[in-house]
C-alpha cells in the first residue's frame, strides 16, 4: 500500500497533522544510532499523540497487512527502530506525560515518550525515586526502556526496568487496547503478560502508558575509585568483592583505553596511566558503607590495586559519574578521527568470568590489530566492548564485524547472554537462534504467530531468524 492510499484511508482517523507523508520527513525518522542495519522503505510516519492515534493506526495496518514499526526516541543502538520496506513507522514519542503521582502507593503513571531523565526530575519534589539509568538516561525514553528492559549504572543493587513496571497500557497487534499487570503491589492471577511484553522491542505491540513502581529518594552515596595495572586485576576485584557479600549501589569498570579516550575528550582528573579503573558507590548507613568500603580496599589491593581513594562530597561523586556518562561522546571522538567505524557490543557474562573474558578480548586485539575499549556495569556482569574501525576501508569494516561477532560467541562460550541492555533489534538477530534452545524458539514463536498472526509488528528484527 503506497502513500497515497495510507494518506487518503488512514489520515481521517487520525487527529490533526498525525499522519505524514513526505518522504524527507519519512528519512529522517526511519533509523536509530545503529550501523550496518537496513532502514529504507518506510511508507509513511505516524506521530501518535493519543492512544487512539496508536489504536487507529494499528487497526488500518492489521487490516491491510501493513508492517509498522514502533518508534520512541530512536537512541537504540541495534537497529530495532530501523524502518523496513513498505511500513508505517510508529512514533509515540510526543506522549511524554506524566498522568499522575499516587505517593501512597508510590507509582507513577506515564506515557511512553516521557524521557527517562525528565521523569527522575519530576519526582524529586514527591521525594521518590525511578532507580533505572540507562547510559542514555537524558535522551532515552521511557517507552524504549520497556522496550529493551534496559539497565544502567545502579542496577546492580536497584534492579532493572522490569523490576519496576507494575502494569502496562498495551495496543496489540489488531488495535485492542489491554492492560498487563496488577495496579497493586502484589498480584499473581493469571499468566505474568506483563513480563512477557518486557523486553519485546516492538514485536508484540505498543505500550501506551505504563504504571511504575518508585522507591523513596536514594541516599547520596560515598565513592571510592580504584586504580590497577591492567583490565584483570581490576575484574578480578569485582568478582571477588561480589562473591564476598559486596553489596554496592553502583560498580563500573573502564579499562586504560577508555580512560584515556576520556582524558583526550575532556578534563576529568583521570590517571591516564592506570591499565583499568573501577568506580563504585555505598548508599547504606555511614557505618554499613564504611564496612563495605574497608572490605572493597582490601580485596582491591590483594588483586594488586595500585591506589584506593575515597570521597564523601557529592559532587566528588558527581563529577565521576559524569565523566562515566561521556564515555560515549569520547568514543565518538576516538572514532571520527580514525575513520568514524565504532561498533559498540553489550555482552553479559558471569562475574566470576570477566577476567577470563577480558584476556579474550586481548587475544582479539593482537589478533585483528584493532582497538576495542571496554566499560562494563561490571557489578552485573554487563559489558560494553567497542570496536573501532576505518569505515572507509570496506577490508576492516567486514573484519571489525567479525570481531563484533566473535565477541558475542566468546559472552556465549562463558555463559553469557548476547545482550543484556541494549536488545536484539536487527543487529542481533541471527544470534538469538544461537543463544536460545529449540524449545525456547518455538515458544517464543508461538507467543508471535499468536498476539501477530499477520507479522506486521516490527518485522525483520528481534525475532526473524528464529
Amino acid at each position: 500500500m503506497g502513500p497515497a492510499q495510507i494518506a487518503e484511508q488512514l489520515g481521517p482517523r487520525l487527529g490533526d497533522g498525525v499522519l505524514v507523508v513526505d518522504p524527507d520527513v519519512i528519512s529522517a525518522h526511519s533509523k536509530d544510532e545503529a550501523l550496518f542495519c537496513p532502514h529504507d522503505g518506510a511508507v509513511a510516519l505516524v506521530r501518535a499523540k493519543t492512544p487512539e492515534d496508536v489504536q487507529e493506526t494499528l487497526r488500518f495496518a492489521h487490516a491491510h497487512r501493513v508492517p509498522v514499526v514502533p518508534q520512541g526516541a530512536r537512541t537504540g543502538i541495534s537497529g530495532g527502530a530501523n524502518a523496513s520496506e513498505g511500513a508505517i513507522l510508529l512514533n509515540v514519542s510526543a506522549m511524554n506525560a506524566v498522568l499522575e503521582v499516587n505517593t501512597a502507593e508510590r507509582t507513577v503513571r506515564v506515557q511512553p515518550g516521557i524521557i527517562n531523565q525528565d521523569l527522575k526530575d519530576h519526582l524529586v519534589p514527591f521525594g521518590l525515586s525511578y532507580p533505572p539509568d540507562p547510559g542514555s538516561v537524558a535522551i532515552s525514553s521511557i517507552g524504549g526502556n520497556i522496550a529493551t528492559n534496559a539497565g544502567g549504572l545502579c542496577c546492580v543493587k536497584y534492579g532493572v526496568t522490569r523490576d519496576y513496571v507494575r502494569s502496562i497500557d498495551v495496543v496489540l497487534a489488531d488495535g485492542t487496547r489491554t492492560t498487563f499487570g496488577p495496579q497493586t503491589a502484589k498480584g499473581v492471577a493469571g499468566l505474568d503478560m506483563r513480563g512477557l511484553f518486557i523486553g519485546s522491542e516492538g514485536t508484540l505491540g505498543v505500550v501506551v502508558e505504563a504504571t511504575l513502581r518508585l522507591i523513596p529518594l536514594m541516599p547520596e552515596p560515598v565513592t571510592a575509585i580504584g586504580i590497577f595495572p591492567d583490565e584483570r586485576s581490576g575484574l578480578q576485584t569485582v568478582a571477588d568483592f561480589m562473591a564476598a557479600g559486596g553489596q554496592p549501589s553502583l560498580f563500573e569498570f573502564l579499562d586504560g583505553t577508555s580512560i584515556r579516550m576520556l582524558t583526550a575528550y575532556g578534563d576529568f582528573g583521570l590517571d591516564e596511566e592506570a591499565g583499568s579503573m573501577l568506580l563504585v558507590q555505598f548508599d547504606q548507613t555511614p557505618a554499613e558503607a564504611a564496612a563495605m568500603l574497608e572490605q572493597f580496599q582490601a580485596v582491591a589491593e590483594a588483586a594488586g590495586a595500585l591506589d584506593v581513594a575515597v570521597s564523601d562530597d557529592p559532587a566528588d561523586s558527581a563529577a565521576l559519574i559524569a565523566a562515566r556518562r561521556m564515555i560515549q561522546p569520547a568514543y565518538e571522538k576516538f572514532a571520527h578521527a580514525h575513520g568514524g567505524g565504532q561498533l559498540l557490543d553489550d555482552v553479559c557474562i558471569p562475574r566470576a568470568a570477566m577476567p577470563e573474558f577480558c584476556e579474550r578480548l586481548t587475544q582479539l586485539r593482537q589478533r585483528s590489530d584493532l582497538t576495542i575499549a571496554l566499560v562494563a556495569h561490571a557489578g552485573d556482569g554487563n559489558t560494553h566492548p567497542s570496536v573501532f574501525f576505518d569505515a572507509n576501508d570496506p577490508a576492516e569494516t567486514e573484519k571489525a564485524q567479525s570481531v563484533f561477532g566473535e565477541i558475542m560467541g566468546i559472552g556465549l562460550e562463558l555463559g553469557g547472554t548476547i545482550t543484556g541492555e541494549h536488545g536484539v533489534g536487527h543487529l542481533k538477530a541471527s544470534w538469538l537462534a544461537k543463544e536460545l534452545d529449540e524449545g525456547s524458539r518455538w515458544a517464543q514463536r508461538a507467543v508471535k504467530d499468536a498476539l501477530d498472526p499477520h507479522g506486521i509488528l516490527n518485522p525483520g528484527k528481534m525475532l526473524s531468524h528464529i
